[in-house]
């Protein structure tokens, strides 16, 4: 019987002169003990792998292959009893190695990172199954366990922000979204959330605070760092918490400690890898579980648009100029 599997592959590589995105044919990666090979079907453009290709050194970038998660089928495996488990079946995946990401025909990685999800949910909807969820739920089970009884969601018109306000009210933990603008204002209250802020408004702040005293939000969701960091810390309650999980302003947080240390505040980092290293595979399991009955109830994730893999440099930038309006999507096959 031939081998369906091809020697040579088109995948995703970033120019070390400009940072652009371009595609070129190289061998398809052989899984070795412990690790799958897995046709790509669908792969999101999330932050996290704009600011990977960001910040990766220039001298790393001739085999660095971008993607962090997608949705494909396991096509051959190397040894062990779980990637023989995986072989034939479609499976929501993430990158393991620096050389084989998503954005590509085919992704190397280890079974471990490997979770099958039912057959009533897409590929697409498969292929945004572990980030943005996985990191809604890590926020929840962090409230639920410090007692947080209200949460500041900053960039809250992004598909993350979005299914942790969602996830949040169902549990009734209440949620205060921040948004850039009126269009992101009108997006969330077509969703029906009740509390809303625009933080280019002159009164911003004064109403920031006010609503986290009447709420006791206690801790804060910031994907965004920066000034939006330096302007609302001083506004939050004593004992308040800031999870830092993204810099989309891409500018320095400056504070002064006793701004911290006078009202006991924290900021800490979150990281879902470390996360679920420090959780372990049971939990993460659990949570994978708790993932794929909340995609069935409809916790579904908007999509905006779709793209081939030679059209990366596009979807890319378009991702970029509208976050807002849903994820955009890397299909291989296209």
């Amino acid at each position: 019987m031939k081998n369906p599997v091809p020697s040579q592959m088109i995948a995703v590589f970033v120019n070390p002169e400009n940072n652009q995105l371009f595609t070129k044919k190289v061998d398809v990666p052989i899984p070795q003990k412990g690790e799958v090979l897995i046709k790509m079907l669908a792969s999101p453009i999330n932050p996290s792998d704009l600011a990977k290709v960001r910040e990766i050194a220039a001298e790393d970038t001739a085999d660095f292959i971008p993607g962090i998660e997608g949705c494909g089928t396991v096509v051959a495996v190397g040894k062990g009893l779980l990637p023989r488990f995986f072989k034939g079946r479609r499976v929501t995946c993430s990158a393991k190695f620096k050389t084989s990401g998503t954005w590509a025909e085919y992704m190397v990685t280890s079974a471990g990172s490997c979770f099958p999800l039912g057959r009533q949910i897409s590929d697409e909807q498969a292929a945004m199954a572990l980030v943005n969820p996985m990191t809604a739920l890590a926020f929840l089970d962090y409230a639920r366990r410090n007692g947080h009884q209200a949460v500041v969601n900053s960039a809250a018109n992004s598909a993350l922000g979005k299914m942790t306000a969602l996830l949040f009210e169902k549990h009734h933990i209440k949620v205060l979204n921040i948004v850039r603008n009126d269009e992101g204002v009108n997006e969330l209250k077509k969703r029906n959330n009740k509390y809303i802020l625009n933080s280019t408004e002159p009164g911003f702040l004064l109403e920031l605070k006010e609503w986290c005293v009447k709420m006791n939000a206690t801790l804060m969701l910031d994907a965004v760092g920066g000034e939006l960091v330096n302007r609302v810390l001083d506004k939050l309650p004593a004992n308040s918490t800031i999870i830092l999980y993204g810099n989309l302003s891409r500018e320095k947080i400056e504070f002064l400690p006793t701004q911290l240390v006078r009202v006991n505040k924290k900021i800490i980092g979150f990281s879902l890898g470390h996360w679920t290293e420090e959780k372990g595979i049971m939990k993460t399991m659990l949570n994978l579980m708790k993932v794929n009955s909340l995609l069935k109830k409809g916790m579904t994730t908007g999509i905006q648009a779709g793209f081939s893999l030679d059209d990366i440099q596009h979807a890319v930038e378009m991702y970029e100029k509208n976050m807002g309006k849903g994820k955009v999507l890397i299909k291989p096959g296209n």
